[in-house]
């Protein structure tokens, strides 16, 4: 199937909305979109969405490009006592044992277009009867399935039309919101934040037609930011050329030395602590793509903090940081960055302090409040 106008394109973060509606009235749900955006990853936040409202919920993933028909229906056998061949159960399918123990259950057949025919046929009959020879699908079991669109030229079969017509239809596209809020919340490195915030087109720059390995994707950057706390680390000794490669392995050569070029810049930056503490104030570059690396990392150096509050720190040291962070935004940033840093801190973050009582949030209110109420 490929990408159309008569597929509805959604945000990655509203695809757990929609498949909840459809689960609720017993209809599976498709995502197309093309590789390393977070599908897989989509499925995997959702049963945790269950968990977080009190239900117990379990993720089933079955990678079907990877499956043989019978697979699904179970092998083959021959029973003696009634005289006739049957089929076992299909183990990686849930049973009624499992379902017993969860409120909901997702069937997650991932890839599903990338699986040969003759295993979608195997599948319609599980979507489309809930059941497949002897085996029959617990009530609570729900199916989502996810796959990538002809145009992505990946190894894709054209879904046969009876099998598409029994889905709900969704086609995610790449959003930089949508990532930053994971990224922020999922700790990925202040770098790979930084930069792609400054360049956010290189957040994803795959293009089919291109004979390139390695390009940039949310997935890759997720390596990246892997390889960068591992550099970080000191554990071993790399050369600027040696992380240059490997990053370039993940995002692609002329990507990798944008990015190591910004992390060139950041490397020299304060150190966020000595900004909260009070010791920095003044910043001594005006490098746009190191700016949005230290508003990045003060944002998380905030966080750390807020989260050690009753335990390394008390409200007023905490107040004091905030306090001399707002100060070294009024004087070294500009507007943009100041509401993103803002939005990160007490939006995404969860910040919370007495912020009318802080020396400079009068100051940051009477130049910046109404951007932030707009923003």
């Amino acid at each position: 199937m490929a990408s159309n106008a008569n597929t509805r394109t959604v945000k990655l973060s509203e695809i757990s909305k929609y498949a909840k509606r459809a689960f609720k009235v017993k209809r599976p749900i498709m995502v197309w979109g093309p590789p390393g955006i977070g599908k897989s990853e989509t499925f995997e936040q959702l049963r945790d969405s269950y968990i977080a409202d009190g239900k117990k919920a379990k993720l089933i993933d079955c990678r079907l490009s990877l499956w043989d028909p019978t697979d699904l229906k179970g092998y083959p056998y021959y029973d003696p006592q009634a005289n006739k061949m049957r089929f076992s159960a299909p183990d990686e399918l849930p049973d009624a044992e499992m379902a017993k123990e969860y409120d909901t259950i997702i069937l997650f057949l991932d890839e599903l277009n990338g699986a040969a025919p003759a295993t979608q046929a195997a599948a319609y009959q599980l979507i489309l009867n809930r059941a497949i020879g002897k085996y029959k699908l617990p009530d609570n079991v729900v199916i989502a399935a996810a796959g990538n669109r002809e145009t992505d030229k990946g190894v894709t079969y054209r879904m046969p039309k009876p099998l598409a017509n029994r889905f709900m239809h969704y086609e995610v596209r790449v959003d930089f919101e949508d990532w930053l809020n994971w990224a922020t919340s999922n700790g990925i490195h202040p770098d790979v934040v930084g930069y792609n915030t400054f360049a956010k087109g290189d957040l994803y720059n795959f293009d089919p037609a291109s004979a390139e390995r390695s390009f940039a994707t949310p997935r890759t950057w997720t390596y990246v930011s892997d390889t960068m706390f591992d550099v970080d680390s000191g554990d071993e000794d790399f050369t600027m050329q040696e992380s240059t490669d490997m990053v370039a392995a993940s995002i692609g050569e002329g990507t990798a030395l944008k990015f190591m070029a910004h992390r060139k810049v950041a490397s020299q930056l304060p150190n966020p602590s000595d900004i909260l503490s009070g010791i920095v104030t003044t910043l001594k570059t005006n490098e746009i793509s190191a700016k949005y690396s230290l508003s990045t990392s003060m944002a998380y150096e905030l966080k750390s903090e807020y989260d050690t509050i009753g335990k390394d720190i008390d409200q007023k040291q905490f107040a004091d940081m905030l306090d001399n962070c707002l100060g070294f935004w009024l004087k070294n940033f500009d507007p943009e960055m100041i509401i993103m840093a803002t939005r990160l801190v007490f939006v995404q973050y969860g910040v919370k302090a007495q912020l009318r009582k802080l020396k400079n949030w009068g100051e940051f209110m009477k130049s910046y409040g109404h951007l932030i109420k707009e923003a």
